[in-house]
């Protein structure tokens, strides 16, 4: 059975990988759209043969059409292809943050439209092809069989998500892993600070073990001198942290830990204001 053709607009990280991932399924990738140095040489890559178009040929040749541009220039995508889509037309986004209603010139035009977003990071190379993951998908009832046939030809698993919650569904994987990323380049530069070659070799069995406890265990896996209710090493750590950002970093996290050690019985209330009030002038410097 020949499968449905596809158009990708917006041949970015995440873009060019999925469009990789259906046509090793057995899709036909009908055109993609992408105007960077960088996308252009995803395609080449990922895609060998692959026409890159504008993004209404794109709509043109496409039963399947995936919307893989940024969050806040998705909108003005759904309204620029409106007038080209055609009665059935599956489009499916990968936006995160946005469900349905962002797609609404599309589905008052007759396509039927899916919020798709797969819940990984991606370095837009061949290093992402075999990663399995979850996808947050918001769907129509008569559209979650076909949104589950492309998550499985995807190599991924569905997650139904309301539309009234894909703001909180985005901001827990933002929160996430894009705040993990912040937090771990600057304990790599406070590493470094003090003569450390490799950084990354004396934080990866700490985090690779603190990262797979918290999944299994949550906060009965925190450890640490805020859990330990050790308030003058807070107060050392603070001392030397130089740079502005990471100390209001380390405050604001420091903050947090002892509000959920508290929370959870593992310090007591004045311990948990210790630590606050040893870190709070660092929220107002």
């Amino acid at each position: 059975m020949s499968h449905p053709r596809v158009g990708v607009v917006g041949a970015g990280r995440v873009g060019a990988v999925l469009a990789a991932r259906l046509q090793r399924a057995g899709h036909h990738i009908a055109a993609v759209s992408g105007r960077s140095t960088a996308s252009q040489l995803r395609v080449q890559t990922l895609l060998p043969g692959v026409p890159v178009l504008d993004r209404v040929e794109v709509v043109h040749r496409a039963e399947i059409l995936f919307l893989a541009v940024p969050d806040d220039a998705l909108a003005d995508v759904a309204r620029e292809l409106a007038p080209h889509v055609r009665h059935g037309q599956l489009i499916a986004h990968t936006s995160g943050r946005h469900g349905l209603d962002v797609l609404a010139p599309l589905a008052h035009a007759g396509a039927r439209t899916i919020a798709m977003h797969p819940a990984m990071t991606f370095t837009g190379t061949e290093v992402d092809l075999d990663r399995g993951c979850v996808f947050g998908v918001t769907a129509e009832a008569a559209d979650r069989d076909v949104a589950d046939t492309l998550v499985a030809e995807l190599g991924g698993t569905v997650m139904w998500v309301a539309e009234s919650d894909r703001a909180t569904y985005h901001a827990s994987l933002a929160h996430g892993a894009n705040h993990l990323t912040t937090i771990v380049t600057q304990a790599m530069d406070l590493l470094r600070q003090i003569g450390a070659e490799d950084p990354a070799a004396v934080l990866r069995p700490l985090l690779n073990a603190a990262l797979d406890n918290t999944l299994a265990y949550g906060d009965a896996a925190l450890t640490g001198p805020v859990a330990r209710g050790d308030v003058d090493t807070v107060r050392a750590h603070v001392a030397r942290l130089d740079d502005p950002t990471t100390r209001r970093t380390y405050a604001a996290l420091a903050t947090a830990t002892a509000d959920r050690a508290e929370s959870t019985g593992r310090i007591d209330t004045d311990t948990a204001d210790a630590v606050r009030t040893a870190v709070i002038r660092e929220k107002v410097r």
